[in-house]
């Protein structure tokens, strides 16, 4: 089945209403290497494959009543593969927002980066802080783009600037260090999501994914559609939220 008659039967496919939508939903886009090695093409076709599946997990995201996404697209730990597919993913990058930014804008999207900007090549660090100012006052979605981010790398930088500010050591509790952190004034996620099938997360969100629901899929992320999504929100639907505490 070719890849528009795929969008055509998704967009004409009825989804039963969901008891429960996550607010805020994190997917950690794993198996792009593997989709590409199963298929004989070049890690670079996955990672490629993987940035022209953003755009339908958006919109269905937006579709589903999603309020906020967060993309896990470049890690702290990414720079240490072969400098060939770093350098590929820092263009792709570069095109993704290029090709793309016009649209989500049109969209209401609003585009956060979530990371550090260090060592980001100068001229896409422009486009990416471009791309921030111009989305700023969209509400329709927020966007969290998780790059050059590291779980543990965030809560260092909290501490530092926490440190910095003076804050004294009795002031200091959960809700503080919340406010420090990268993701500052956002609810924590929901629901966490991992394609590929591999169990473990990967230096994402670990502060604030501390009481997220999980759910891994078997599925590569340049396969995970709408109805992946879906399934995904089903299931997070059926599971009752203790928070640490004993059921109702």
């Amino acid at each position: 089945m070719s890849s528009q008659a795929e969008k055509s039967e998704q967009e004409s496919t009825e989804y039963p209403p969901l008891e429960k939508i996550p607010v805020h939903v994190g997917i950690i886009m794993d198996g792009n290497g593997r989709w590409a090695r199963e298929r004989g093409l070049p890690r670079l076709a996955g990672h490629r494959a993987g940035v022209e599946n953003l755009r339908r997990v958006l919109r269905a995201a937006v579709e589903f009543g999603i309020q906020v996404l967060t993309l896990y697209a470049f890690s702290t730990e990414n720079w240490g593969r072969p400098e060939e597919e770093v350098r590929g993913l820092l263009n792709l990058m570069e095109r993704a927002i290029d090709r793309e930014l016009p649209e989500l804008h049109r969209e209401g999207v609003q585009i956060r980066h979530i990371g550090r900007l260090e060592r980001v090549p100068e001229r896409l660090k422009q486009k990416i802080l471009h791309a921030l100012d111009l989305t700023k006052d969209n509400q329709r979605l927020i966007l969290n783009v998780a790059f050059n981010y590291g779980g543990r790398a965030e809560i260092v930088d909290a501490v530092r600037r926490i440190i910095e500010d003076g804050v004294l050591p009795n002031e200091v509790d959960e809700a503080l260090i919340s406010r420090y952190l990268y993701t500052a004034g956002l609810p924590d996620p929901d629901l966490i999501i991992r394609t590929s099938g591999e169990m473990r997360v990967s230096n994402f969100l670990i502060w604030q994914g501390a009481y997220a629901e999980y759910y891994v899929t078997p599925t590569y992320w340049p396969d995970f559609d709408k109805d992946e999504l879906y399934k995904a929100l089903v299931a997070f639907s059926r599971r009752e939220r203790r928070f640490g505490l004993l059921p109702g």
